[in-house]
């Protein structure tokens, strides 16, 4: 259940050094060297069984593997550094799984989590304007795109295994001040069942 939310959703210690190029954007190079960000997006996905589907949501992540996104009436996601946890507030369920094992699962958490590790899984390249293309190292990944401009990510693109496009704009990206640690911890709410980990 986890890994399907994770690579249908966001399927997003953020920053390590990505692989450097010539032709690769500045924003690209600039991206690892963040200590957080902060973000409304929205999310579209468009496939011929459900059509086109949006969700809203807020973003926040820093440095050591720590996110957290809120989608709006929807499901949350916390990443501490050491585990991620989920938690589906309309069948007040939680579950947890070890951050290295989601990853493993879904490399695209990378992309927020740890860009350091692309190289394992991805060859960057420029693409058009200020785009960089990620092409899959294994064939069960799928081809990614992102933009950014300055130092901070913009889009996130790619089709997924069902044949699904899926879209992440930024909206309002920023680095804010420090967070308050209660950001990347989850407190559940009284009621919660917790599910185990596949």
């Amino acid at each position: 259940m986890l890994r399907n939310l994770i690579c249908g959703c966001l399927g997003l210690g953020c920053f390590g050094p990505l692989a450097q190029a010539a032709d690769l954007p500045a924003w690209w190079t600039a991206f690892p060297s963040l200590p957080r960000l902060e973000t409304a997006f929205v999310q579209e996905s468009e496939s011929a069984v459900f059509g086109k589907l949006e969700r809203k949501g807020r973003l926040r992540m820093a440095q050591g593997g720590k996110l957290r996104v809120d989608y709006l009436k929807g499901v949350v996601l916390v990443a501490n550094g050491r585990s991620l946890i989920q938690y589906d507030p309309a069948a007040r369920t939680a579950q947890r799984q070890d951050l290295r094992s989601a990853v493993a699962e879904a490399p695209l958490l990378n992309v927020l989590l740890n860009p350091g590790t692309f190289a394992t899984f991805y060859q960057a390249s420029a693409g058009s304007g200020d785009s960089v293309v990620l092409e899959p190292r294994r064939p069960s990944l799928p081809k990614v795109e992102l933009a950014g401009r300055g130092r901070l990510l913009q889009r996130i693109q790619w089709t997924d295994a069902t044949g699904a496009r899926q879209r992440i704009d930024f909206q309002d990206p920023r680095i804010p001040a420090a967070f308050d640690p209660a950001v990347f911890s989850f407190q559940p709410p009284a009621g919660t069942r917790w599910l185990e980990s596949n």
